[in-house]
């Protein structure tokens, strides 16, 4: 009885053993109804209707302006450096390669006929410019005119059925506006990234002769140069052009020239093959204490005049040294920025209104501006 008794234990045992294994790793082999639990119930979203963007979303201004925003790889070709072969310059100074210098940018499509704004700086210089669209396909970019004094180029690419960005009224636009920036950062590919207008009309960053500037926040990383910044509805707003930044990467302000800057430039390169600017000879000066005492002036706000050239449109006038410029065609000026931008703007040969004050005086003059010079000067 005994030995009955043990081996029915035995046989439990192992029974008891061998169901616990299936049920653990094949529990469909003992049934459904031995299943361990039923079926999770969860929570899901309805379906989104096709085309239909979520609230709050940017896709359709993504898509609508991504289309327009292309990449742009350039090459250098390599400097033949005359003593690279001179194996005492090579042990001193190191072997100098010969391989040629790459670069990489973004660019906007603002033409059916191939035309696309650009910075200056991604294609200065170029032996060779590639153009690749979003949807793949590739181009040669050929250089129409560029302008280095607000850092802009504009390239032509021939290729059928381009997407066109729409532009958009960077006037318009207010601090706290919603925006996106479209490139490609990093090579890496396009990109779309969103913030808001963090500050409009900057200047005196020592980037371009003439800056007014869109800050944002949006991030803008090396190879986002040239690219787009737009605004919800996917409309040109501005060109990113550079980023404040000690690391190299996005630090939340970047800076982009207004489309109504590059609206003047494009139109100006295709028409003309340059931009034409207005020049009155002037030297420029911040309105300091010092300098008013100096002059005798008694103007709060302006731009005082330090020298006047000689013959320019700002002598034949009567402009003086000492005369302080508070408004241009109507324009009130504050700093010497201000007036390069309002005297850039002139139309050459059309007699335009000064506004000034000469001591305590108040003085309007009709001041008939030049043609700016091509080359780089201190005088406006």
């Amino acid at each position: 009885m005994k030995r009955l008794w043990l081996l029915f234990s035995q046989t439990a045992t192992v029974l008891l053993a061998l169901y616990f294994v299936v049920a653990t790793l094949k529990p469909d082999w003992l049934g459904k109804s031995f299943s361990r639990s039923g079926p999770v119930a969860l929570l899901e979203a309805p379906a989104a209707l096709s085309g239909v963007a979520p609230a709050g979303s940017f896709r359709l201004a993504a898509q609508k302006a991504s289309a327009a925003v292309v990449s742009i790889n350039t090459s250098k070709a390599a400097r033949n450096r005359p003593r690279s072969n001179d194996p005492w310059f090579n042990f001193f100074f190191g072997e100098q390669g010969n391989e040629p210098q790459v670069g990489l940018g973004s660019g906007v499509i603002v033409s059916a006929s191939g035309y696309i704004l650009t910075n200056n700086h991604v294609v200065e210089g170029a032996d060779e410019i590639e153009v690749i669209l979003n949807d793949s396909r590739h181009a040669r970019g050929k250089v129409i005119g560029t302008d280095p004094d607000s850092d802009l180029a504009v390239l032509k690419i021939e290729l059928e059925r381009l997407p066109v960005i729409v532009l958009g009224n960077s006037d318009s636009l207010q601090v706290g506006d919603q925006v996106l920036a479209i490139g490609n950062p990093f090579g890496v590919g396009q990109t779309v990234t969103g913030g808001i207008v963090s500050a409009l009309g900057r200047n005196q960053l020592g980037i371009n002769t003439f800056e007014n500037f869109i800050q944002t926040d949006a991030a803008i990383n090396p190879g986002n140069s040239g690219g787009a910044l737009v605004d919800t509805a996917g409309h040109l707003l501005g060109i990113n052009t550079a980023i404040y930044s000690r690391s190299g990467g996005s630090m939340g302000i970047g800076f982009a020239i207004p489309v109504a800057t590059a609206r003047l430039v494009l139109e100006g390169i295709v028409k003309d093959g340059q931009v034409t600017r207005g020049w009155i000879g002037v030297e420029p000066n911040e309105l300091s204490p010092e300098l008013a005492e100096t002059f005798g002036v008694k103007a709060q706000s302006g731009v005082i005049i330090t020298g006047v050239m000689q013959s320019a449109p700002a002598a034949q006038a009567g402009i003086r040294p000492g005369d302080v410029i508070v408004a241009a065609a109507g324009r009130p000026i504050n700093n010497v920025a201000e007036l390069l931008s309002a005297v850039a703007a002139l139309k050459p040969g059309t007699a335009t209104k000064f506004s000034l004050l000469r001591r305590e005086e108040k003085i309007e003059l009709m001041v008939t501006p030049g043609t700016r010079p091509k080359a780089r000067r201190v005088v406006q």
